[in-house]
């Protein structure tokens, strides 16, 4: 008499995974990987399930967990198609999961190999599938292992066994299961999981596209990612009067304006030549009357900001409540709304000629063009401040300056140049050339506007993006590209921001006393 086979009676069930799964799961992994050093300890698998439980999935049989899908959210855009699983994870603590991203990002699918030749991973795809519509995410995109590639490596290289694989010339346990449910290949990654021998550290790229799909996007109004920007280099002299200053202020806003230009950047102290006016009186006194027509002037540069449809930094102009002279730039946005934005570091001559005194604050400015900030001339010099506006996520710095010498030029400029290489972002700057014989203090200029970028592949070489004429009345024109520093703070080839050892150092603002 022939014992019949024991059968074997399933009960699956796909749910999320719990925190009380991790033994069963890291049984698992270390079963199929053979290697500890690729199963996720008990934080990283916490800090998986906290950050995104709808993205873990399990199936289970009878109670016991035998297949598992791991996933997050990313904005992708900000990894681009070169990252590496640590890269994309956050070292498997899934701290780069964004709600508000647009790609659920596969990083793991494992199944008990008891369970194999059961579809399983076939119903954790059409679950992660499920997902990703009801999300309305872009797609699905995953790091693919090819473990069969082992076996081929000293034959081939990786792209020729991929080939060879989509035509079913060659079976991979997982690049075929992949491409059999929809997913295709978009490139091969190098070092996507170093501790990967039987892949030899190489991986797919896979896609498998939400043909449901919507972008939720404005018609109109979207925050712009090419920003044109409009630099005045200003001539000093005699103007008769504020009508005549702000006619020639006019005349450039409206030739930047022409050209489209999302912001027009004017020179510290660009109305100097009002100060002939008061030439009878010394300097500190003049000064404090110069700042009298710093109010009409703010008024005049809204109303030009709204007709030209462009963001207006005016410069910089002295501003004097009776107790403390300062010196401020203005940000005028198209839309109507103004802010504004203090020099904090006041040279020896100015504080000895005028006494002004420096603000005590700063402050990222959000406009429909980026985010912005401000430093005036001189604060350009102390790294501190550009770097507590990179914290803030400035795409844009712009430096309103006036420098007299070559020397003082310098200074500024090779601030503002290294500004934007470590803090990974654009610098715009602009000063005033000419002469104004009979103002004291304020006699000769010496310029050449520029914009800077970071120094990286995507970027000029010599990190300038446009440079004007050296002591010439003329404007720049220049358009700078934003996703291209959100490209630069993930694979950038050097990356500034990310890499400093905040266990080691930190910047702290203080509060004002």
């Amino acid at each position: 008499m022939t014992k019949q086979k024991e059968e074997i009676v399933h009960r699956l069930k796909l749910r999320n995974l719990h925190l009380s799964d991790y033994k069963n799961i890291h049984e698992i992994m270390v079963n199929i990987y053979k290697n500890q050093a690729m199963a996720y300890t008990r934080q990283e698998f916490k800090n998986q399930i906290n950050a995104f439980p709808e993205g873990q999935i399990c199936i289970e049989d009878n109670g016991r967990i035998v297949a598992v899908a791991l996933s997050l959210i990313v904005d992708y855009s900000k990894f681009g198609d070169n990252h590496t699983h640590d890269q994309i994870t956050g070292y498997g603590k899934f701290d780069t999961h964004d709600p508000e991203g647009d790609t659920l990002y596969g990083t793991d699918v494992f199944v008990d190999r008891e369970y194999r030749g059961l579809r399983l991973g076939r119903r954790l795809y059409d679950a992660r599938k499920e997902l990703c519509e009801n999300l309305n995410l872009r797609s699905i995109i995953a790091g693919g292992r090819i473990p069969g590639y082992s076996k081929y490596a000293d034959q081939m290289t990786p792209r020729k066994y991929i080939d060879l694989v989509k035509n079913k010339e060659i079976y991979d346990p997982v690049l075929s299961f992949q491409l059999a449910n929809e997913f295709h290949v978009r490139k091969v990654i190098t070092k996507y999981l170093p501790e990967d021998k039987d892949s030899r550290a190489y991986a797919t790229l896979l896609e498998w596209n939400n043909i449901y799909y919507e972008k939720d996007e404005k018609l109109i109004g979207n925050q712009k990612s090419i920003v044109r920007l409009g630099l005045v280099q200003w001539k000093m002299r005699r103007f008769k009067d504020i009508d005549d200053l702000m006619q020639q202020v006019e005349f450039f806003v409206d030739t930047v304006s022409g050209y489209k230009s999302d912001f027009c950047l004017l020179p510290e102290f660009f109305n100097a030549p009002l100060l002939a006016d008061f030439n009878d009186m010394d300097a500190s006194e003049a000064i404090r009357n110069l700042a009298d027509y710093t109010e009409e002037i703010l008024i005049r540069m809204k109303d030009l900001a709204i007709s030209y449809n462009v963001n207006i930094i005016a410069g910089s102009m002295p501003e004097y409540d009776g107790k403390k002279l300062r010196n401020v730039s203005y940000l005028c946005r198209r839309d109507g709304t103004t802010d504004k934005q203090y020099k904090l570091h006041i040279t020896p001559d100015e504080q000895a000629y005028w006494g002004l005194q420096g603000g005590n604050g700063i402050k990222v400015f959000d406009t429909d063009a980026g985010r912005i900030g401000i430093l005036i001339c001189y604060d350009v010099e102390f790294p501190e401040l550009g770097r507590i506006l990179a914290e803030q996520e400035m795409d844009i710095l712009f430096i309103p300056f006036w420098t007299d010498t070559k020397n003082a030029y310098l200074r500024v400029s090779t601030c503002a140049k290294a500004r934007a290489v470590e803090n990974e972002c654009f610098v715009a700057i602009t000063g005033s050339v000419g002469n104004l014989p009979r103002v004291e203090n304020m006699d000769i200029q010496h310029s050449q506007a520029a914009i800077y970028s970071p120094c990286d592949f995507s970027f000029p070489h010599d990190a300038v993006v446009a440079e004007a004429s050296l002591n010439t009345e003329t404007t720049i024109v220049a358009d700078v590209d934003l996703d291209l520093l959100t490209k630069l703070h993930k694979v950038g080839s050097v990356r500034n921001l990310q890499q400093r050892r905040l266990d080691l150092y930190s910047i702290q603002w203080k509060k004002n006393k």
